[in-house]
């Protein structure tokens, strides 16, 4: 079971090093979670951070670590899950015009958010 972490700043902005300092802390707190890997997202603008400890199972390749973003930089996820129905989607997704780099459900659910939007892409997962 992956463990995931978030930090959003609400009030004054600290810089990147202290965003990432504060969600690698929290990151750290999780190894048990995903020892296969970690990885950290930053906005520093906006104030937000993305941690993610790995326990891979679906695609075991350096191209389903997370934070991940979509192909065109709008989306970004991390999560604990699995998307039963991902090699389906995929398939929807192919023709469209997307292109995979790795086989992980979290580039497919990227994708999917970007074709579809979040709600309709929801409404698709198993």
């Amino acid at each position: 079971m992956c463990g995931i972490a978030g930090l959003v700043e609400t009030g004054a902005r600290r810089g990147r090093g202290e965003l990432e300092a504060g969600i690698a802390d929290m990151i750290a707190a999780l190894r048990h979670r995903g020892p296969d890997a970690e990885g950290i997202w930053i906005d520093e603008a906006r104030g937000v951070a993305l941690g993610h400890r790995r326990l891979a199972i679906v695609d075991l390749s350096p191209t389903g670590l997370q934070p991940m973003e979509s192909a065109d930089g709008r989306f970004v996820c991390v999560y604990n899950g699995e998307i039963f129905n991902f090699r389906e989607l995929r398939a929807e997704l192919e023709p469209l015009g997307h292109r995979f780099r790795g086989s992980s459900d979290t580039e497919v659910l990227l994708a999917a958010c970007v074709q579809w939007g979040v709600e309709a892409t929801v409404r698709r997962l198993i």
